[in-house]
């Protein structure tokens, strides 16, 4: 699969995801851009979606908790409006 191709699948699957939570892309489109190429390069060489701004460790379990959304973007975006890597945002009220 191309990489732009992997790019667009994880795009389509995080749209999903965004329509049924409380979050919304990054209003600022070259970072979600940049981010979500970032996520297609490490599917495509790794075989998950990492965060971007995470690394992971080898120790699947672990690693599982870093794949985009994470298990720490929901207390990030609590605390912050943001998470991490900036990818998801807090929707406006």
């Amino acid at each position: 699969m191309e990489l732009e191709e992997i790019k667009g699948e994880i795009r389509r699957r995080l749209e999903e995801y965004v329509k049924e939570s409380p979050y919304r892309f990054n209003p600022d489109k070259e970072k979600v851009e940049l981010i979500l190429s970032g996520l297609a390069k490490r599917k495509e060489k790794l075989g998950f979606a990492y965060c971007p701004c995470r690394v992971p460790s080898g120790n699947e379990e672990e690693d599982e908790k870093i794949i985009c959304p994470c298990a720490y973007h929901k207390e990030e975006i609590a605390k912050d409006g943001i998470c991490l890597c900036g990818l998801f945002v807090r929707k406006e009220r």
